[in-house]
Formats: C-alpha cells, sequence, structure tokens
C-alpha cells in the first residue's frame, strides 16, 4: 500500500466536496435572507470566502484520509478506526449546515458543530499515529471550524428571539 493509487485518491477527496456540495444547498437558500437579519458579528468573514475556503479544506482532509487509508493498511488494517472517526466527522460536517441554515436550528447547530470539533481532534490525533502528513492536513480545518464555532456561539447567543425556538 506504499504506491499512490490515482483513483482512490480522487475518491477520497472528491467524496467529501460532494456532501460539502450538498449541504451548500442550504446555505445558499438563506444566506441573504434569513442569515443577514441576523445580529451577526464584524468580525465575520464575507460570505464569497466560504466556497473557496471550503473546497480547499475538503482537499486537503480528503487528501489526509487517503494518506491514512494508504499508510494504514487499508479499511481493515490499523486505518480502520482512523477511518471510521473521520468518516464520522464528515457526517457531521455535512449535517451542519441543513441543521443550522436549513431548521434554523441555532442551539442544536451550536451543539453539533461542537461535536463536529471533538470529532476532528480525535481525527488528528489518530492520525497522527498513522501518518504524521496526514494529520497535519486536518489542523487547517480545525482551526476553521474552532472559527466556526465561535461565530455559531455568537449568532446563538445574539439572537434570542431565534434561540429560544431552537
Amino acid at each position: 500500500m506504499g504506491r499512490f493509487n490515482i483513483p482512490w485518491i480522487i475518491i477520497f477527496t472528491v467524496t467529501p466536496i460532494i456532501g460539502g456540495f450538498i449541504g451548500s444547498i442550504f446555505v445558499r437558500k438563506n444566506i441573504s435572507g434569513w442569515y443577514e437579519t441576523l445580529n451577526l458579528p464584524s468580525w465575520r468573514p464575507p460570505s464569497y470566502l466560504f466556497a473557496p475556503v471550503w473546497t480547499t479544506l475538503y482537499l486537503g482532509m480528503g487528501y489526509a484520509s487517503y494518506l491514512v487509508y494508504r499508510s494504514g493498511g487499508g479499511f481493515s488494517g490499523e486505518a480502520k478506526i482512523p477511518l471510521a472517526l473521520y468518516a464520522s466527522q464528515l457526517v457531521l460536517n455535512w449535517a451542519w449546515p441543513p441543521l443550522f441554515f436549513g431548521l434554523h436550528q441555532l442551539k442544536w447547530g451550536l451543539v453539533e458543530i461542537c461535536v463536529l470539533w471533538i470529532n476532528i481532534a480525535g481525527c488528528i490525533v489518530t492520525f497522527y499515529k498513522i501518518n504524521k502528513v496526514a494529520s497535519y492536513l486536518m489542523i487547517p480545518y480545525l482551526g476553521w471550524v474552532s472559527f466556526a464555532t465561535a461565530l455559531s456561539y455568537y449568532v446563538y447567543k445574539n439572537n434570542p428571539e431565534i434561540s429560544d425556538k431552537s
């Protein structure tokens, strides 16, 4: 498993992007309407920044998961648990936009993103044991989700009329 396998690289890097694209549908439908009506912090990034940042992060984390797959003996080897953890964080990542933007669940969106943060940290730790580069590739993702968690917290705390409904 020490050699690069282009079809697997493509599968591992495209899968997160597909899920992210589906989640972005909920964001696009609500960003200029509902989201812009919220009390938002002055330090939030402009909306146009999210697509390129997420695409870059998805490529990095997808490639990181491929490195773990390759270095850890595939789905049945040492990589089995780290890849299962990775898959669960992908599901959490993909669930956040419909929860927060689609259903307008500020409180549950905050809870969910906190669980996602813990899961990403777990991925970094388990990836490190198998492939250090893979672990390092996940750090920007954790940083961005840390920022998104702070933003979610701000939105939750400063929009009580919506937060009380969630």
